[in-house]
């Protein structure tokens, strides 16, 4: 996700150098989660500790061992019963043998609106989108954040606008990340540009957190539930 400075997380933000301790992609004992069918990954999002919205993504399977993720983002922020910003993301990723096959997303970033639209075709995955039109590589992996692979590389083609985003990855080591009343043994990572996000997957590879800071504000995902 790109461009919400109050609100949801920005990627699309170019570096050139990778950190010395980046993720080591030979390592067997790292595995993407495999979804399963009506899987729900639902963080509350907090802005400076205090409610400010939700990021949901729901997973369904078919017989065919393909899968499709659809992500809901909204966000907002106000005076009293003034709202001051709104911030909605909706998204729909369809997956085939580990690659993304296609991906539509819209999104209204307090009025100011982009879209993507994309899918792959011989020769690898074709993105039309507001930011970016072209031919990349397949394989790439969208800006969603619940696949854990998008550490071991350095290109993801944004949810929002279809932006191909590049990125430097640091692995900072392991932590403790409460989930409602458990207590997960987590590896945090960080997604260094301009802005810098932090993220934590745990040992089965879900996504089981999320921070970074904008202009002094504190942004905070909050996983609800295991899954």
């Amino acid at each position: 996700m790109r461009g919400i400075m109050l609100g949801c997380v920005s990627l699309g933000l170019s570096i050139v150098a990778h950190a010395d301790n980046v993720p080591d992609p030979t390592d067997i004992a790292i595995q993407p989660w495999t979804p399963t069918d009506g899987a729900l990954i639902d963080f509350k999002v907090l802005r400076k500790g205090q409610p400010f919205g939700h990021h949901r993504l729901e997973f369904s399977t078919d017989d065919n061992g393909g899968f499709k993720v659809e992500t809901d983002v909204r966000l907002s922020a106000g005076l009293g019963p003034i709202t001051l910003y709104r911030y909605r993301l909706e998204s729909e990723e369809n997956w085939r043998d580990g690659e993304l096959v296609e991906l539509v997303g819209t999104c209204n970033n307090d009025g100011d609106r982009t879209s993507v639209e994309a899918q792959q075709v011989d020769g690898g995955f074709q993105v039309s989108g507001t930011e970016f039109e072209g031919l990349v590589d397949a394989g790439i992996v969208p800006s969603s954040h619940w696949n854990r692979l998008q550490v071991y590389s350095d290109q993801m083609v944004s949810t929002e606008s279809g932006e191909i985003i590049e990125y430097e990855i640091e692995q900072l080591g392991r932590e403790l990340v409460t989930v409602g009343d458990t207590e997960v043994e987590a590896t945090r990572y960080r997604l260094k540009s301009d802005l810098t996000v932090d993220l934590w997957y745990d040992d089965l590879s879900r996504w089981v957190k999320l921070t970074f800071e904008v202009r002094d504000q504190q942004i905070e995902y909050v996983l609800q539930d295991l899954y």
